[in-house]
């Protein structure tokens, strides 16, 4: 455990708890009330009980008896009907905090620089919170947690404490001598409280030194943990030809090896066990002293009763509020990786011209003279390119591997920013405009492209309100109209059988085609497609060639491709090596240059094609 100073675990706490209540406002409300609740209970019903006892052994009032019995029957009515209804709103909005507090971190790492996304540091940095989430509940969990036994301990202590205070004041009658004397003296209070003070120390040093080793046993535990619950995802095709279930049996055999939880257990139970010694002889002294007192005539027995709750309900506060916080100062490890996530610089400037909405889709996009090297590397992945994006034009960008057609397409989407030259949209440098209006103008199928177990229309319209006749639209145009009208739910058939029995498996080919009409939904003037039609077949590849002039209409598509045969249709070709553009034409004029790279990498592709139809091994 890091060692910090009670300033900065206290801030660190405390920022926490603004985080969570950002997130679960409602909930952790409704938690304090609760707590509130069950707080008060105790101790009306210890001061009633108190009034009755006195009364049945002094006055002996019948009325004055009837009326208290009221009193404690109908408070305690109405704070358990208070508190039933406060538990109930707790359920409704606890049953929703995992969904809000998922929802959070999706929504941090949506707003998150791309940078960050791609950074090896980062991609570590947020397994371990979520290592450290998923095995131990450490970060925002543990605030969750904590709060309730924080509240009730801090309320024990000071409402038994406001209760018990009398108990010091009060004087007892003169005379007495021995035990009963020396626990009436001045000397006997001083002793208590030094004992109270004693008992405080110790309860949080234990606390301290228990979470520190179990700490250190818990951070393995949430490697393990974090690989057991990867492999114990595996499934489908690849998990039964492979059985990659040994990996899941073999990590689960170290996830229960005694190394890990006996070790946290066995330092749990130590100092959990010196606690209990401690409170116990706590309890004890000040029931003796409390008896004693009452024995001296400071008091009755009714009163005796109520300080016998107060004391020992004091005593299990302040156990509660030293766990409570050792609990929080050793969560504060995990929560500090949580704000170095959330504290991750955003220096992408976002500009503030608004793009201009034209019906017309007239927009022009120009590289001009743009390098481009990514972050913690020295490599070039771009170096003076130059090329202008006309409007409606079908544009194809081929190269081997690494030529620098993907970083192409990420600075386009400003993903990333240039590092030197410019990139101009109508002539203005794309860094002026606001970045979320500027990137609705593309609309982008990566080879990596998600499909969920949704619905399919909410898969190709990426909305739960959608518009089901454009929906339908878009799988018309990519040849999945006659599939869609053939499932008996039509477009509202969910995908895959996670959720539910009547979903869907569909091919490769078909995914993508979904992916295509997502794109296509959005409408915006410029589609991207990295290798579209790669999962497809001959056929299906041919058709949706043959349709894209006709579905992407006036928009400017882009194509990232590696079968050169796709490029036919294409009105231009751009040729990448080496992060630069070397070659660009149509087609025919790039396969008239004998000695360029595009002949080359096209005889290639022909000789494999050849090959393939006349049955000889590829």
């Amino acid at each position: 455990m890091s060692k910090r100073t009670i300033k900065e675990n206290i801030s660190m706490i405390l920022r926490g708890y603004r985080l969570v209540f950002q997130i679960l406002g409602r909930y952790m409300a409704w938690n304090i009330a609760a707590c509130l609740c069950g707080l008060i209970a105790p101790y009306f019903s210890l001061s009633m009980s108190s009034l009755v006892i006195n009364e049945l052994a002094y006055s002996r009032d019948a009325k004055r008896l009837l009326w208290l019995a009221g009193v404690t029957v109908s408070g305690l009515f109405l704070l358990n009907v208070l508190n039933r209804l406060v538990s109930g709103r707790v359920n409704v909005y606890g049953s929703d905090s995992w969904r809000r507090d998922l929802l959070f971190y999706m929504q941090e790492q949506n707003r998150m620089q791309y940078d960050h996304l791609e950074n090896p540091e980062v991609t570590l940095l947020r397994e371990k919170i979520f290592a450290a989430k998923n095995a131990t509940g450490g970060g925002l969990q543990v605030l969750f947690w904590m709060l309730p036994p924080l509240i009730t301990g801090i309320g024990n202590v000071v409402c038994s404490a406001a209760l018990t205070v009398s108990l010091f004041r009060l004087r007892v009658q003169e005379g007495y001598t021995g035990l009963v004397g020396l626990l009436n003296s001045p000397a006997a209070g001083i002793g208590i409280l030094t004992l109270i003070i004693l008992n405080t120390v110790v309860a949080v040093a234990t606390v301290n030194q228990e979470t520190c080793k179990v700490s250190k046993a818990w951070q393995e535990l949430a490697v393990s943990n974090s690989r057991y619950r990867a492999f114990g995802q595996a499934k489908g095709q690849d998990a039964s030809i492979f059985d990659i279930h040994r990996l899941v049996l073999r990590e689960q055999a170290k996830y229960k090896k005694p190394s890990y939880m006996v070790k946290s257990q066995k330092i749990q139970l130590h100092y959990g066990m010196l606690r209990m010694v401690w409170d116990h002889v706590m309890t004890f002294a000040l029931f003796v002293f409390v008896a004693a007192r009452a024995y001296a005539g400071a008091f009755g027995i009714g009163s005796f009763v109520l300080y016998r709750g107060t004391v020992a309900r004091f005593i299990t506060g302040v156990s509660d509020v030293a766990e409570a916080l050792g609990r929080l100062i050793q969560n504060n490890d995990p929560l500090s990786d949580l704000f170095r996530f959330l504290d991750l610089p955003d220096d992408q400037y976002h500009g503030g011209l608004s793009v201009e909405k034209r019906d017309d889709i007239d927009y022009e996009i120009e590289l001009r003279d743009v390098s481009f090297r990514y972050p913690r590397s020295e490599a070039w992945a771009l170096r003076h390119v130059s090329v202008k994006f006309k409007i409606g034009e079908r544009l194809a960008v081929v190269g081997r591997n690494g030529s620098g057609k993907t970083t192409l397409i990420k600075l386009l989407c400003r993903l990333y920013d240039p590092t030197e030259g410019k990139i101009l949209l109508n002539g203005i440098d794309i860094t002026r405009y606001r970045l979320d209006e500027y990137r609705r103008l593309f609309s982008v199928v990566f080879q990596d492209y998600k499909l969920f177990s949704f619905p399919i229309a909410q898969n190709v319209s990426a909305e739960l309100a959608y518009d089901r006749s454009k929906v339908l639209s878009c799988l018309e145009r990519v040849g999945l109209g006659a599939r869609i009208r053939e499932l008996e739910r039509g477009i509202e058939t969910p995908l895959h059988r996670d959720y539910e029995n009547d979903g869907i498996d569909i091919s490769g080919g078909e995914a993508q085609k979904l992916a295509i009409a997502r794109a296509l939904y959005k409408d915006a003037p410029f589609i991207v497609l990295d290798e579209p039609t790669a999962a497809l077949d001959p056929l299906a590849e041919a058709e949706i060639y043959s349709q894209f002039n006709r579905i992407m209409e006036k928009k400017t598509a882009i194509y990232i491709s590696h079968r050169l045969s796709s490029c036919r249709f294409c009105d231009r070709i751009l040729v990448f090596d080496g992060g630069e553009i070397i070659q660009s034409g149509t087609h025919e004029e790039l396969l008239s240059q004998e000695d360029g790279r595009y002949r080359e990498l096209w005889k290639a592709q022909a000789q494999y094609y050849r090959e393939e139809e006349d049955g000889r091994p590829r």
